[in-house]
């Protein structure tokens, strides 16, 4: 059943983020102050057991309270005493009730000491071992809190807004490292074990406490004297370990700089873990991050996402960590900030152009969530489970917002609010309002009605906008409309480009200077459905640019002169705005379009302006374009070769598969081009099925498959994929099969099962059952990335029998990002099976037709047949 929810009754429809079950959360009463938390434990590492004392010392905000509940789940509770005392308890398997035998007296501190078992938990902490067909995995033992479960691992108040100092002593074996918060008390050596004692001095939720363990190698870095330490499994380099992370210390100063306050903690520890379920966590002073980050130097080529990665997740050392959120439902403060972090930090290393480009990709993953799963408010307390609020709405669009704040409040006044936000909220827990409370301190300046519109409802504003000149009193006219239901009240700068053309003198004695560039910028306030605007100027603009520096969230359709456009495609200085002209160029389309875009893929020093240009000829359905998109190849730079091969792709020749080809047979110093070139080769064999391509390119991507391993399997899962597009194939599906074995490496096998899903769109009844199988038996297998593999793959079968498989997941799974995912992907099933059983019917009713209609013609010439017989007699 698809929920739908339709704002102000407005002509566009959006799915629900709240789905069957969701309800308002709020924080529990708070019967004291939790002041510390220490943890004892004991780890049987084969045995995935953990035996241990928890002790919580807590100041009760009031006297009287006989009842304490606790956060506990699927533990053996063996006692729970008040110094030697024992209290009474009932434990349901999810909530610890404790009875206290002598109420509490407000203000007198006492310590709550719970002695458990945790055998084979489900979830908050992972035990990582050796398989049969994975015996080179490594030993580990890692923690996972976010956003509640820590309730598996201890016995906790389990929501963000107790904060408290912590410490752990755990024993592991004497070969293994243990890495929690804070700092390193000491290590004692018990027989062929080591006891690690950590403490956390400064106060932080539970969620944020963990614990890894393993046999690490260890990579020592350091900034103004603080320990900066990396900690990756042996079988990895310190070469790949200081390429992934070694930019760590200079992020840190970077980040002191900007937030106003030095690094808080007395250590920063990274630590890699196998089989992580997230991209990172930010525990406090100690950050895991999945091992799948760690870069070689070919994957360096064109891979940020490891340092993107590894400067969002130190970002959240203020920002979550030491400025904690008091609910999750204002989540978006700290995720928003540390993803706008990591533009902060590409701006800072790489430049303004590539800064942009960042947001613009940001941006363009909430429009995706935004248009295509639900339209939800950044802050929403309604919900089943609170990892569901982690999305895009979040993490992208909160980026997004700061970025607005800071083009509202301008640099002096945007760094201010940051400072007098982090300096006053150290060591305390915030929500939205004390945000906007501090910027308000800081500046004077009430951004309130730019939360209203982006934060505290959903959506964003579209404009289509056009441009006309009048030349007899030299004005500009240029139209804004919304195209959206809800109307958004913005102030924005439309901006007027004027290009001085070089004389010829000029032009003989430096054939490449630049024109002389000129902008004259107007602020207007955009607040109704349509509005036009007048500006007087002394000569004709060569280009417009709305919203100059495009720094505000919205969409944007052009409707330009083609000479504005090429204008603006050459020659305005924000990145953005230039690449909105060329996707307005390619709507244009004809041949003059296709020149100005090949001009810039050829000229543009940007690449990501490059990379966009090259999307955009793609759109223009004539040879010449595919011709000048072709030559894209010879790019220097590896993401501009990339998406060139993807989008020659999209033209089904065998000029392209030629063009394509190379690339597979002979590599490419970038993984991820060469891999594209492998998946696009499948794409343009199955185009071409008429010929013998199929039976060579499988041929092809076969011995790929077989030569060439290497970093997180990025080649070979391209070769899995384009078999993939060779459905149709006996032969690819068994190959595709073939990889989804249990010995197959991890990466490589994921990239297979994802790849069964779309073998098994619109296929013939025995391949599917044959698929499903296929699914069906994977299913049963506990990892988070297999069965998130599983559930991608089943939600592309358009078969009733995937939806069993995914209602199982819905029913039974305790992740909630695999439960809410597998309750979509049945949402997508049944949208496909509706549609092709539509056609379906369709097809039988046209083939009834036929059928009648042919009947009709036979007797119909039969008749003629005989009234010509008659005659001749």
């Amino acid at each position: 059943m698809v929920h739908w929810d339709n704002e102000k009754n407005g002509s566009k429809k959006y799915k629900s983020f709240q789905l069957p079950g969701a309800k308002p959360h709020y924080n529990p009463d708070r019967p004291g102050q939790v002041e510390h938390i220490k943890l004892d434990l004991e780890l049987d590492i084969p045995n995935q057991t953990l035996e241990g004392i928890c002790q919580i010392r807590i100041n009760p905000v009031r006297s009287g309270i006989i009842d304490l509940t606790l956060d506990a789940v699927n533990m053996q509770i063996e006692s729970v005493k008040i110094l030697k005392t024992a209290q009474h308890f009932d434990y349901d398997g999810e909530f610890l009730k404790v009875r206290l035998k002598q109420p509490t007296v407000a203000g007198e501190v006492f310590t709550l000491s719970i002695e458990y078992v945790v055998v084979q938990p489900q979830k908050g902490i992972y035990f990582i071992l050796p398989t049969e067909h994975y015996p080179d995995k490594p030993t580990q033992v890692w923690t996972q809190g976010e956003d509640e479960d820590s309730r598996y691992w201890f016995p906790c108040f389990d929501y963000p807004g107790q904060l408290a100092t912590s410490e752990i002593r755990v024993r592991v074996p004497g070969n293994m490292i243990a890495i929690s918060n804070g700092e390193l008390v000491e290590v004692k050596e018990k027989g062929k074990d080591k006891i690690y004692h950590w403490s956390q001095k400064q106060i932080h939720p539970s969620y944020l406490m963990t614990l890894t363990v393993g046999d690490y190698l260890e990579v020592k870095d350091e900034w103004r004297g603080i320990p900066v330490n990396y900690y990756v499994d042996k079988n990895r380099t310190a070469e790949d370990v200081i390429l992934t992370m070694g930019k760590t210390p200079r992020m840190i100063e970077f980040f002191s700089q900007k937030y106003g306050y030095d690094y808080p903690y007395p250590k920063y520890a990274q630590v890699c873990a196998a089989d992580f379920t997230f991209g990172g966590m930010e525990n406090t002073s100690t950050t895991v991050l999945t091992d799948a980050c760690i870069l070689d130097a070919r994957a360096s080529i064109d891979n940020r996402g490891s340092e993107s990665l590894v400067a969002h997740e130190l970002a959240h050392q203020w920002f979550g960590d030491l400025v904690v959120i008091k609910h999750w439902s204002h989540a978006w403060v700290k995720e928003g900030a540390a993803t706008y972090a990591e533009v902060l930090w590409t701006d800072h290393e790489y430049g303004a152009e590539d800064a942009a480009y960042y947001r613009l990709g940001e941006a363009r993953g909430y429009f995706s969530e935004d248009s295509g799963r639900y339209r939800r408010p950044m802050v929403t307390h309604v919900y089943r489970e609170a990892i569901e609020l982690y999305d895009r709405h979040i993490y992208e669009k909160g980026g997004c917002v700061y970025h607005m704040l800071r083009t509202e409040l301008g640099e002096e006044l945007f760094w201010k609010s940051i400072h007098t936000f982090v300096n006053d909220n150290a060591h305390k827990t915030v929500e939205t309002i004390d945000l906007i409370r501090s910027i308000e301190k800081a500046s004077g300046k009430n951004v309130l009605f730019l939360f209203d519109q982006y934060v505290f409802r959903g959506g964003h504003p579209e404009y289509k906008l056009g441009y006309s000149w009048d030349n007899d009193n030299n004005l500009a006219k240029v139209t804004v409309t919304q195209t959206q239901d809800d109307l958004f009240d913005l102030k924005l700068p439309i901006a007027f480009g004027f290009v001085e053309p070089k004389s010829a003198e000029k032009l003989a004695e430096n054939p490449d200077e630049l024109p002389v560039l000129s902008l004259k910028t107007f602020t207007v306030r955009v607040f109704e459905k349509e509005q036009a605007f007048y500006f007087p100027l002394e000569s004709k603009p060569s280009f417009i640019s709305f919203d100059h520096g495009n720094n505000y969230l919205k969409q944007v359709t052009l409707e330009y002169g083609l000479a504005e456009l090429k204008a603006g495609l050459q020659f305005n200085p924000d990145p953005l705005a230039k690449i909105q002209c060329a996707e307005a160029i390619a709507k244009k389309g004809g041949l003059e379009a296709v020149r100005a875009l090949e001009k810039s893929l050829l000229e543009e020093t940007f690449w990501g302006v490059r990379v966009e240009v090259a999307h955009a000829l793609a759109e223009i359905k004539l040879d010449q374009a595919f011709t000048a998109l072709a030559q894209g190849l010879a790019d220097t730079d590896a993401r501009v070769r990339r998406t060139v091969i993807t989008n020659l792709a999209k033209t089904k020749t065998q000029a392209s598969l030629d063009l394509i080809k190379p690339f597979v047979k002979k590599g490419d110093p970038s993984y991820y081009v060469e891999a594209t070139a492998a998946d696009c080769t499948g794409d343009l064999a199955a185009a071409l099925s008429h010929d013998r391509e199929p039976s060579k390119v499988i041929k092809l991507l076969n011995t790929v498959l077989k030569e060439r391993a290497g970093w997180n399997e990025t080649v070979r899962s391209g070769a899995i994929s384009g078999l993939s597009k060779l459905k149709d194939a006996d032969e690819a599906l068994e190959i595709v099969l073939k990889y989804t074995a249990p010995d197959v490496p991890y990466y490589l096998r994921l990239s297979a099962i994802r790849s069964l899903g779309a073998m098994g769109k619109s296929q013939s009844k025995s391949k599917t059952a044959q698929i499903l199988n296929r699914l069906q038996s994977i299913a049963r297998e506990p990892l988070f990335r297999t069965q998130m593999s599983v559930v991608i793959a089943l939600g592309q079968v358009d078969s009733p029998a995937a939806i069993g498989i995914l209602q199982s997941f819905a029913n039974q799974e305790t992740d909630g990002r695999i439960k809410r995912m597998a309750e979509e992907a049945i949402q997508r099933v049944q949208k496909a099976i509706g549609k092709d059983e539509g056609f379906k019917q369709l097809r039988e009713e046209f083939d009834q037709l036929k059928k009648e209609n042919q009947e009709l013609k036979s007797r119909l010439e039969s008749i003629e047949a005989k009234a010509a017989s008659k005659s001749s007699k």
